[in-house]
């Protein structure tokens, strides 16, 4: 099984999660939003698979920070493109595991997922 953890390295959950995968042997691609971006692709992929609604990270400092305007009616297409412009909003971490994902960082999620 291949895994990518999607996030920052700055991020207190990111390091958590990365920590728990290390400390389980479980080897994994770190993917920083800050260095490499996202794809519009990989981000439909995910929005796909669990929705835009768990995506959007509504708590983070960068989408309290949006002006008002932007954070009103949000849909699909507004939030995905918010999302593509400003990959720090993405709840995190995104773990991607082959085919599925897993977002946000719960070890007993990750315990069942990687089966260590």
């Amino acid at each position: 099984m291949t895994i990518t953890m999607y996030g920052i390295t700055n991020c207190d959950t990111i390091k958590k999660a990365r920590v728990w995968l290390e400390s389980h042997d479980v080897p994994y691609r770190f993917h920083d939003y800050r260095a490499e971006g996202i794809e519009a692709g990989k981000l439909n992929g995910w929005v796909g698979k669990v929705g835009w609604e768990k995506l959007l990270n509504k708590g983070s400092t960068t989408f309290r920070e949006l002006p008002e305007a932007d954070k009103q009616s949000l849909d699909e297409k507004k939030a995905k493109a918010l999302m593509l412009a400003k990959p720090t909003m993405i709840k995190r971490p995104v773990l991607e595991m082959d085919d599925r994902i897993l977002v946000g960082f719960k070890p007993d999620v990750y315990q069942q997922a990687v089966g260590k």
